[in-house]
């Protein structure tokens, strides 16, 4: 079909020296042990795979997780996916004492006795928007915080599966409560301050919590501002759930704000102030139990309650962020992210290792586009996470992040959110970073607190896609033009939609309020994920391997393809020719198909958002035709191009597909909470009848 050229993409890095990685140790150990010979990561990952309860085995023994109680095996080998069986039953851990105290340090289930170097060296570092404020937190300080407010959460009746809900920015506040809140095997989540009010009671009411903390105020796009009109509206929404304590409010900025009015609410210094000196021990729990929940973007409805293991979470890091990061102890990360999207999870995770954490919170645009790079370079980061957005509009800009700021610290760039594009690709080794900067372009998601495919120290990076599946997970490309039960992978170089075929760790162990068993038909879980195709997950990405270098490329959500006549693509593929070609006077661009019950065929529909001193017209319009056409085929050109005012799109700057193509396609939707911008899709309901919008010429 799409990808059956043999063609290798353009090499842009490889690494000087993958003797030295923590990737390649484990493949010796494992050739040593087994007798095998594997020698690229293909050779690891078909290992990983085919013997996937021994590799997690020995990922587990070498992870330096500390942990109590046996194990007498892995997983259940009989137990399909759908079955979401039992890992490592009899291993009892903990989330906060394994990020606290796991870099080679003996178990410690307080942080007493913890005195020398160790103690001295900084944890974390935490940055505003406009790089205004720096705080430096040592490990000493971030134990003593974490056993700290883990009293006062006992004191105030906090108890092990308990749920624990944190509605604010990326602060040493925000960490410290995910630490006590988990310490006591409580169960974490949280969600952004720039999700409107019906977005948070629709996570949080899920769940029922015991308390709700939230920042007084919080800062976007420069701007300081006041949250106490919608912690009031929290505290009104959450009067039907009957574990609930109260609000606790968290001063953001050096005053704190008059919260006296709000009902069931208390400050975070009363709080603490309240505690009763406990020495909490720390609480280990079974491998299976769970961390925390996190939330689909839930962009057409209630968004779906995941519900993570603490033993799946922590194995998995261990397993990405040394394997294929070789993260280690001289780390210093830096990941841009909200509080509500999973890579939040990912950058506090990152403490595994021992490393520095820098939180950042607000805007990298603010107060210009030059700062938040400046701050990469000052800082030393080694290992920066970023959306391909701030990538775009950095190239767009014509800044040269390695001209601006010293970067020889870093090490990694890791790229997420939306698919990045070629030429992004490109414009990282040609004029953004330097050369020896690895680009780790990843996918996964929320749904299993990880990874499908990502970087990996072994294979170069080529232009475009991710270098490859995550160890240990078996990811198959099936047909997506089958009716729902069994499937069929299809070839490499053919497009399919991306599934996992047998169990891992990081499976989600159920969603909050479901039926059980988890993943039998008739739960919500069976229906997201396994009713698709008979015991297999099923992702919703559509995607495709390339037939050489097995780079693994996402072409967009499955249930957002293109497909006009039967010729299926994804909406990937147009971004990339406007981004390419129309960068100057297109700021962005929404690609959806357009089926209503009276259509025969589906029609592609492209919206485009322009920039300020740029006017849509027929001429852009016949442009941007042509450049499909002869950079795509005849077939990707959209029948219908229209201006829009604005691109729906998720608080962590997702654009949104589905309620937009729903929408085009005759359905009247209730947008979920947690869209940005949930006004945009007003819009778009006038082109359910496109035909009375447009004149016969203007059709092809």
């Amino acid at each position: 079909m799409f990808w059956m050229a043999t063609a290798i993409p353009r090499k842009l890095w490889e690494h000087p020296n993958p003797k030295s990685t923590q990737l390649w140790d484990f493949m010796q150990f494992i050739n040593q042990k087994y007798s095998l010979n594997l020698t690229t990561f293909q050779d690891v990952y078909r290992f990983s795979v085919d013997r996937h309860t021994i590799f997690y085995d020995e990922v587990f023994k070498r992870s330096n997780l500390i942990y109590s109680g046996s194990y007498r095996r892995v997983v259940d080998e009989s137990k399909l996916i759908d079955s979401v069986p039992r890992w490592f039953e009899g291993v009892h851990l903990n989330w906060a004492e394994n990020l606290l105290w796991s870099r080679g340090l003996k178990d410690k289930s307080t942080y007493k006795g913890m005195k020398g170097k160790e103690d001295d060296r900084i944890a974390l570092t935490e940055v505003r928007e406009g790089i205004t404020e720096l705080r430096h937190v040592t490990w000493g300080t971030l134990r003593r915080l974490a056993a700290d407010y883990a009293d006062a959460l006992y004191s105030a009746g906090v108890r092990r599966g308990d749920r624990i809900v944190v509605v604010a920015g990326n602060s040493v506040e925000t960490l410290v409560i995910f630490l006590a809140t988990t310490w006591l095997g409580a169960i974490f989540s949280s969600s952004s301050t720039d999700m409107g009010v019906q977005g948070i009671l629709q996570r949080t009411v899920q769940v029922n919590p015991k308390y709700i903390f939230m920042d007084d105020a919080t800062l976007y796009n420069g701007k300081r501002l006041d949250l106490r009109q919608k912690m009031a509206e929290i505290v009104t929404g959450m009067k039907e759930c009957s574990n609930f304590c109260g609000l606790v409010s968290i001063r953001r900025f050096t005053d704190a704000l008059d919260i006296s009015s709000i009902p069931k609410t208390q400050t975070l210094d009363a709080l603490l102030n309240n505690r009763k000196g406990i020495n909490v021990p720390i609480q280990r729990i079974p491998f299976r139990e769970p961390l925390l929940v996190c939330y689909s973007s839930g962009t057409t409805g209630i968004p779906k309650a995941i519900v993570h293991s603490v033993g799946g979470v922590l194995l998995n890091f261990v397993k990405e962020y040394r394997l294929h990061e070789d993260g280690k102890a001289d780390a210093v990360s830096l990941q841009y992210t909200t509080t509500g999207w999973i890579m939040y999870l990912a950058s506090v995770g990152q403490l595994i290792a021992g490393g520095r954490l820098i939180l950042y919170d607000g805007s990298p645009f603010q107060p210009d586009l030059q700062t938040f790079i400046k701050l990469v370079g000052d800082q030393k980061v080694t290992r920066l996470g970023i959306n391909p957005r701030w990538m775009y509009e950095i190239a767009k800009a014509g800044i040269s992040p390695r001209e601006i700021t010293d970067l020889s610290s870093l090490r990694m760039v890791v790229s997420t959110g939306m698919v990045l594009s070629n030429q992004l690709f490109e414009w990282f080794y040609d004029k953004g970073f330097p050369q020896n900067v690895q680009l780790s372009n990843i996918s996964g998601g929320t749904d299993i607190a990880g990874c499908f495919a990502q970087g990996n120290p072994l294979t170069p990076v080529y232009v475009g896609g991710t270098q490859g599946p995550s160890l240990g997970i078996r990811v198959e490309l099936y047909d997506s033009l089958l009716p729902p039960g069994p499937g069929k992978p299809v070839p490499d170089g053919t497009p399919g939609e991306l599934v996992a075929t047998q169990p891992f760790p990081n499976v989600p162990v159920y969603l909050w309020g479901d039926k059980e068993p988890a993943g039998a038909p008739g739960t919500k879980f069976h229906s997201a994920y396994f009713a698709r195709y008979d015991h297999v997950w099923a992702h919703g990405d559509f995607c495709v391997y390339h037939p050489l270098t097995k780079n693994l490329t996402f072409l967009g959500r499955a249930d957002g393809v293109l497909n006009p006549s039967g010729v299926r693509f994804g909406s990937a593929e147009i971004y990339s020719v406007i981004e390419r070609n129309f960068a100057d006077e297109v700021a962005d661009s929404i690609c959806v198909g357009q089926r209503r019950p009276q259509d025969n065929d589906e029609s592609v529909m492209l919206f485009l958002m322009m920039r300020p001193g740029y006017k849509f017209n027929q001429q852009l319009v016949r442009n941007i035709k042509e450049a499909i056409k002869k950079e795509l085929t005849k077939r990707h050109l959209p029948k219908y191009v229209f201006e829009t005012p604005e691109i729906p799109t998720t608080v962590n700057l997702k654009k949104v597909e589905l309620p937009v193509k729903q929408i085009v396609s005759g359905h009247i939707i209730k947008p979920s909470g947690t869209l940005l911008n949930p006004k945009s899709l007003d819009y778009y309901y006038q082109f359910a009848k496109v035909e009375e919008l447009v004149a016969p010429k203007e059709k092809l």
